[in-house]
Formats: C-alpha cells, structure tokens, sequence
C-alpha cells in the first residue's frame, strides 16, 4: 500500500498553479500535502488535512473525485490523472491514529448542533476548537447522519465514522444526544432557554420525495433513503427495479445486489444517467442493468408499468401514449431524491423557508432569527459531502462571531444554591455493617 500511495505521489508535477486545488470544492492544497509526505513528514501532512477538512478521511472514500481534484489534474488531459484520493486516504487514515488532544480550554459559551450529519459534525469539531461547549442531537442513534444511514458499508465502513466519534467528538468533549428529535418534546426554544447561545441547523433531507402514482404504498415498494438505512429489514425479492439513476439509486442497486438479488434494474426518465461515472460504471459491472427514456406509470404487485418518453424543446419529459408495458418485479425502490423535514421548522418561529421547505439562510448561514445557522442539505437540498463540509467551515465562523459579540451567559438561576455532598453509598455500606469496637 505505502509504496503504491509513493508512486502516486513521484507522479505529482507539484504544479505552480494548481489546477487540482482549484478543483477542490474546500480547496485543499494537494501539491503541499504531497511534499510533505515526499519529505517524510507524514504527520504534518495529515495535520494539514484534517485542520482544512475535519472529514478528510470520510472524503477520501466518497468525493467524487473524478469531477474534482483528479478531474482537474494537468497529468489527466493527456495521461492518468494523480490519485490523490488514495494519498489521502492513506495519509489521513494513518495520522488519525495519532490524534489524541482533549478539549480546549473553555469560553464559557454553549452552542447546539441539530443534526450529526457532515455539515453538524464540521461546525461541533470547529466551535470545539475555539472552546465551546457544543452538543450534538440527532433522531438516530448513532453520528454520521447520512453518511452512516445513507452511505452502504461498503462504500463508507461505519468504523471511519466511530473513529471520527470517538476522536473528533468524544475526545474533543463534544456531546452527542442520540435518539432526539428537535421539534417535538424539545425544540430550538428549549435550546436557548438552557444557555446555548446559537444554534446550527443540519437536519438534512430524510423525507423521501413521492412519484405520486397508483401504487406506490405497496409492500414489495420502498424508498432509497429508507432502504439504505437498513436494507437487511426489506424483503424485495430477488429481481428489484429501481427508479432513478442517481448516486443513491447505485448504492441501491449495488446494495441490492449484495442482498441476494439476481436481477437488478435502474430506470431513467431521459437518457442520461445522473449518478457519476465512476459509480455508474461500477454498478454495471456488477451487473446493473439500465433502462432509459421511460416514464413510471404505475406500480403493480406483479411489477410496474413503464412507457417509452419524449424530451420536449423546454426539457419537459412525457411518456409516449400506447407504448405501456408491464416490466415483472419483485421489489421496487424508488430514488428520485429526498425533501426536508418540516417539525423542526413549524415548532420554531422565526425562520423562513422556501416552498419546498429548505431553511432560507445567506451564505454564512444566518437564518432569519437571531442566534440560529443553517447550512448543508437543509438549505441547499442534495449536496455532496465535501461541500457540506466546506459551508459548514463558513457557518462555525459566523456562529463564532455572533456568540463573541453576545454577553457572557449567567451561568444559573440560582447562584447561591447549596451544593448537595456527593454520598459514596459503597463506604457508607461498609460502615454500617462494621462490627462495633
């Protein structure tokens, strides 16, 4: 692996103007990082990469490198582009190891975190840094957010994200409130009436988006983001049609396949299919098949009703009358994106939305209350990670801001409270039970 990762690093030209930092959406500074671990010193590459990107080796697995820094590689107009992910992934995974620094010394300020998705986990590492005491909550049980129930294992092991738990948050003394709702027993209210003094909002996109057609509340169907979560629960049978070809329809597909099933089938409206190369390929050659320009109709017990489509000159796509055919499945999953939840929002005054139900926030992540940031997903809908990581680097500094021009908190209510003596009830047993002298 080590000598690998040098040969690819010997093919870095060490560019004087960059053009792979420039296709970095966190803009990483790659020709840096490489001579660095050309010199020997690993470490301070490693250190450069997570001080830039907390999620370095989260990226390294799941950026979409073709389209970013490989995909701007002056070596790639000619020849094979540098792989910087493998050098990255190497460097990251390795340094992580060595990371073992507590909390900073604390501001005395709080600030909440909705949300352990990458966007959350970026701005908690951050404002940690800084001093803050920051809690993280989350509707599931465990930190990641998409990235965890999103992203199948194979693409993204969940032990990248326990590692990124345990040194980045627990470590760090970041709290993390699982199986929490905000919006419902709690809400953004109750946050600031216990002392934080600003709170981010990264809940994500967890509500999938309907096809609305006959249908699609049947058994045998699901919906991308709730397979992904646990495909294990589903029965789907061993032929599954899959609507979308979307990154998330190719971790479904290919999760699928993993599952047991033997014919697995994505479908397209158009004759595009949007998910990136590099995972569409890898979906086909574990035996994906595609079928384009066709339009769901309906979706039956025994299978789902498909007709040809036509694109008109506004881009508008409409099936073919005449052409419907039934196409036989067991199990249908549908990835044709996600929406933003609405509880946390209605429970909460003061913060606008747009029609489809995304936070309106400016691009430090203010929302139109005072005191509450929103970024990533729940703003700008489906993102990939390195750019909820690179908001959520602009947002913990505009939080950071506006708490420092805030008061110092009062600490309690109730200053002159007496303190209750802790009772070690072990010693206290001992003494009871002691014979008397």
């Amino acid at each position: 692996m080590a000598l690998h990762v040098m040969e690819e690093a010997n093919r870095c030209l060490g560019c004087k103007v960059p053009r792979c930092q420039q296709g970095c959406p966190i803009h990483t500074n790659i020709p840096e990082v490489i001579r660095l671990l050309k010199a020997g010193k690993l470490n301070d590459a490693g250190w450069m990469l997570f001080e830039n990107n907390p999620l370095t080796t989260v990226c390294s697995l799941v950026c979409n490198h073709e389209a970013q820094c490989e995909g701007h590689c002056v070596r790639g107009i000619k020849d094979v582009p540098v792989h910087f992910s493998v050098i990255e992934n190497y460097i990251s995974t390795t340094y992580a190891n060595q990371m073992v620094q507590g909390p900073a010394p604390s501001n005395g300020r709080k600030a909440a975190v909705i949300g352990a998705g990458p966007a959350g986990i970026t701005i908690a590492i951050i404002l940690a840094r800084y001093g803050y005491k920051v809690t993280i909550y989350d509707s599931r049980d465990k930190v990641g957010g998409v990235l965890r129930y999103g992203i199948p294992d194979f693409r993204l092991p969940d032990t990248v994200l326990d590692d990124i738990a345990y040194r980045h948050l627990e470590l760090k003394g970041i709290e993390f409130r699982p199986n929490t709702y905000i919006g419902s027993a709690i809400t953004i209210d109750d946050l600031f009436r216990d002392g934080y003094q600003s709170v981010f909002v990264g809940s994500g996109l967890w509500r999938p988006r309907k096809l609305n057609i006959r249908g699609e509340s049947l058994g045998h169907v699901t919906y991308a983001i709730n397979y992904l979560a646990s495909p294990k629960a589903f029965r789907l049978g061993d032929r599954i049609l899959i609507i979308g070809t979307g990154n998330s329809a190719m971790d479904c597909a290919r999760t699928a396949v993993r599952n047991g099933a033997r014919h697995v089938t994505c479908v397209n409206r158009t004759d595009v299919i949007t998910a990136s190369q590099y995972e569409s390929s890898y979906a086909k050659l574990e035996g994906v098949e595609f079928l384009m320009n066709k339009c769901t109709m309906e979706i039956r017990e025994d299978g789902v009703i498909l007709a040809d489509s036509k694109v008109d000159e506004n881009g508008k796509v409409t099936p073919i009358e005449g052409t419907e055919k039934l196409y036989p499945c067991t199990g249908v999953i549908i990835a044709v994106s996600q929406g933003a939840e609405s509880n946390l929002v209605t429970s909460t005054k003061g913060i606008d939305t747009e029609r489809t139900g995304l936070l309106t926030a400016d691009e430090d992540g203010r929302t139109s209350r005072p005191g509450v940031f929103a970024a990533g997903d729940a703003v700008n809908g489906a993102r990939t990670v390195v750019e909820a990581v690179n908001n959520g680097k602009r947002v913990a500094e505009a939080m950071h801001e506006y708490m420092q021009s805030l008061p110092m908190p009062v600490t309690t209510d109730y200053p002159d409270a007496p303190v209750v003596e802790t009772i070690d009830a072990a010693a206290q047993a001992e003494q009871i039970i002691a014979p008397a002298k």
